[in-house]
């Protein structure tokens, strides 16, 4: 009877574990800091990237929380000043990354390039996350739709965020 309890607590802890490890390679996460203008990107339980990035010229723009990727676009089209995707004028870079901040629906704020690369690093932005182009083309092959996005002003390590996350 015991070797019998011990075997089901052994196949549920098994299982549990396995389930724990599939969550993990199957949910990518993105972390923005707002304190160190940092994004990491973290997949099958590892910070695989961390890349630099800016943020809002003052704390408000850029929204904090945890949200969702909704929209992705290659060459995306700039709306406020009918620019078009590709342009080398487009401040929006060559990839768009969207998510549903302050109820929208990921196609007012977001991750994306820019045509101003001595912007990174800084609080420069009207409330998106610029990043380098070629950063942000890495990040957009990596991070599906659905992947979550959590922007926070923290002096804690990515480690120690994605981890209260459950990310890692």
């Amino acid at each position: 009877m015991i070797r019998l309890l011990l075997a089901a607590m052994l196949f549920v802890s098994s299982f549990l574990s396995f389930l724990d490890s599939f969550a993990a390679e199957t949910t990518p996460f993105i972390i923005i800091n707002k304190t160190t203008n940092k994004l990491a990107f973290i997949r099958n339980g590892k910070i695989e990237a961390v890349y630099p990035v800016a943020t809002g010229f003052n704390a408000s723009l850029t929204p904090e929380g945890l949200f969702t990727v909704t929209v992705k676009a290659k060459n995306p089209y700039y709306r406020k000043k009918n620019i078009p995707g590709g342009a080398p004028n487009n401040p929006l870079g060559t990839r768009w990354i969207g998510f549903n901040a302050r109820g929208t629906d990921g196609r007012v704020y977001g991750i994306h390039g820019t045509n101003n690369p001595a912007s990174i690093g800084k609080y420069v932005s009207q409330g998106c996350v610029r990043m380098y182009n070629g950063d942000v083309e890495q990040l957009y092959e990596k991070g599906p739709i659905g992947t979550k996005v959590l922007i926070i002003r923290s002096n804690e390590s990515f480690y120690t965020i994605a981890k209260r996350y459950g990310a890692l």
